[in-house]
């Protein structure tokens, strides 16, 4: 089948690795992929070449617009989006679309229906959601949404609280299948790396080792979490913690670490590109999500667990549909700090508990969160008819 994949994000990071995940799934599966991104984004390099650097830029400068003006540039795409998917309609002729879903985006949806194209929308984001650009011209957003849900060929959600949230906002909507984030299993396999010279390289070797990856926001917790921990440390000689990634509150992460003397316990590598994270994780024993949010799939869950890292984590509703308690992972009452710097000391002292965890956690992914199952769901919302 004739897939063309469309999306209006710059492609970047976690985008990007879930770009690269689905499309590549989809491909091992035998189907013809075209991508069409935002201009000047790359998703299956990830790299701005000389050509495409002017547009990058510019897509750069449109965020940081003020809201209503943001918002308007976003509705403004549509009229891009019909002209580009009018020529690739010409050129490559596809037997299904599949979009990650944008604020304001419905040309796709509305030019596939008069085509009599099959559509499957992928929600990440939503109108209905906290967002961290704050949403001005909400309630347009809104209805642009609950047409553009209603109106796709399918749904292909991240969570189930994600689909609760729209069907009560929405009441009918399209057809839908609930398809968690997943991981390249072959790149994110532990008998790759020699943890232990690893471990050594990175002044790691003889300690119990737990850590993180990902943005320094606040939202996420991590300060508030080293910040906990770190008048708790002395009480476990062995543990070292290693918080891989960069953003607002690494500098405050940062000094609170030399203030207290903890260089050689706290390790802050900063950002590393995507194909060194699995090393990182490599030198973990097990790993800590200090905090979530009610609707999202963390990409790092999955990466962590491919690796046989077991996870501490948040019992939000869809952590909790990845990690079973005890058996995949460890769950603390969401914003309990207390509660999670606790797991997390008492891990620390059971290796036989993380091994057997971590196992488990690997075989569930190799099982059901690899990236090819999410592309075998999508593929359920299309109609027999449109495949080939």
């Amino acid at each position: 089948m004739r897939i063309l994949y469309h999306h209006r994000t710059r492609g970047r990071h976690v985008e990007g690795v879930h770009i690269r995940g689905i499309v590549g799934a989809l491909r091992e599966l035998g189907h013809d992929v075209d991508v069409m991104s935002f201009p000047g984004a790359d998703p299956e390099r990830e790299v701005e070449t000389t050509t495409t650097g002017s547009r990058s830029r510019l897509a750069g400068l449109v965020t940081k617009l003020p809201g209503v003006v943001f918002e308007m540039f976003e509705l403004l795409y549509n009229v891009v989006t019909l002209a580009r998917m009018s020529r690739a309609w010409r050129v490559a002729q596809p037997q299904l679309i599949y979009e990650r879903y944008s604020l304001f985006l419905f040309a796709t949806i509305w030019l596939a229906r008069r085509r009599g194209i099959p559509l499957v929308l992928e929600i990440n984001d939503s109108a209905l959601v906290e967002r961290v650009r704050p949403l001005k011209m909400r309630l347009l957003a809104r209805r642009i949404e609950r047409w553009c849900f209603r109106h796709a060929t399918g749904l292909v959600f991240i969570s189930t609280y994600f689909r609760e949230t729209a069907i009560a906002a929405y009441g009918e909507i399209s057809p839908c299948v609930i398809s968690p984030n997943a991981v390249d299993l072959p790149r994110f396999d532990p008998s790759r790396f020699d943890r232990e010279v690893l471990r050594t390289q990175r002044g790691l070797s003889g300690r119990t080792v737990c850590g993180h990856v990902g943005a320094f926001a606040h939202w996420h917790g991590v300060d508030a979490f080293v910040e906990a921990i770190a008048q708790r440390l002395d009480s476990v000689p062995d543990l070292a913690l290693v918080f891989v990634g960069d953003g607002k509150t690494l500098p405050a992460v940062r000094e609170l670490i030399e203030a207290r003397g903890l260089s050689d316990r706290v390790l802050l590598p900063g950002r590393v590109p995507h194909d060194e994270v699995a090393s990182w994780i490599a030198c973990m024993d097990y790993a800590v999500l200090p905090n979530s949010n009610h609707y999202g799939s963390p990409m790092k869950l999955f990466e962590f667990m491919g690796m046989g890292v077991a996870v501490v984590a948040p019992d939000y509703a869809p952590v909790a549909e990845v990690i079973a308690d005890g058996h995949t992972g460890w769950l603390f009452p969401r914003g309990d700090a207390a509660a999670c710097v606790e797991r997390v000391l008492e891990l620390a002292q059971q290796a036989e508990e993380r091994r057997r965890v971590g196992q488990a956690a690997r075989d569930y992914i190799a099982n059901e969160r690899q990236w090819r199952n999410n592309a075998e769901q999508l593929l359920t919302l299309v109609p027999a008819e449109a495949c080939p």
